[in-house]
């Protein structure tokens, strides 16, 4: 059993991560990474937020938003540079209910990627009760089966909300054990007002401002990267 195998599995047993993860590809055999997200992961220009990237909002170049920094973490311990496809989902998290999964996200499951992150649930209206709580679960865990259906068993990332929300996370968290993969909290992060962009350099809009800047970037991919290889991150 290859080192990062044995680590997870061993993180397993005592419930830190879903048992799949441990038969997950390990990083050195990461070819393709699919990033699924909101404004965090991606976000075109829109001129009515004075934001003219097309990248992690926020991020002051796209080598610095988290995705970008994950990928460049992947290919220094793999070798190779892995193809990398990003795409804002937010239209799921503010209709979950009755978002179409398979229909909408199709093309992005045929990606066939070896490393999965889901990284939402800041745009998902308060979860008001259980019921609610249980159909965002639901969604969540649809996707989590879409990136993990047929033959493929990548090794899944699914991220806790920048700006905590305990309910969202609760449900995010419930998904990913179900489902076997690596919960990553970020709570503390979010939590950190250094980490927000408007730290970094001025804003006109103040929900661009915060957003993660750059050191909060980093420190997303961080824990992302520390999470997969098992290393406590600060």
């Amino acid at each position: 059993m290859g080192g990062r195998r044995f680590l997870l599995a061993a993180m397993a047993a005592v419930g830190l991560v879903g048992a799949a993860d441990a038969e997950g590809p390990g990083l050195s055999d990461v070819r393709k990474i699919l990033f699924l997200g909101n404004s965090i992961t991606r976000h075109g220009p829109n001129a009515d937020l004075d934001w003219h990237g097309d990248w992690g909002m926020a991020a002051s170049a796209p080598e610095n938003d988290y995705a970008h920094l994950v990928a460049s973490a992947v290919a220094e311990r793999s070798g190779r540079e892995p193809g990398i496809l990003v795409r804002n989902i937010a239209d799921f998290e503010r209709g979950y209910a009755d978002y179409d999964v398979d229909e909408k996200l199709k093309d992005m499951f045929a990606f066939e990627a070896d490393l999965v992150v889901l990284a939402i649930g800041e745009n998902v209206p308060d979860l008001a009760s259980p019921e609610d709580g249980a159909r965002f679960q639901a969604g969540v865990a649809r996707i989590l089966a879409g990136v993990r259906s047929g033959d493929r068993r990548p090794t899944v990332v699914v991220r806790s909300c920048f700006w905590p929300v305990e309910a969202k996370d609760d449900r995010l968290r419930a998904a990913a054990k179900d489902a076997g993969a690596i919960f990553v909290d970020i709570g503390d992060i979010g939590r950190d007002p250094a980490n927000a962009a408007r730290s970094e350099r001025p804003f006109k809009h103040e929900g661009v401002a915060g957003h993660p800047g750059d050191r909060g970037m980093k420190a997303i991919a961080d824990a992302i990267m520390g999470a997969l290889e098992g290393v406590e991150t600060p």
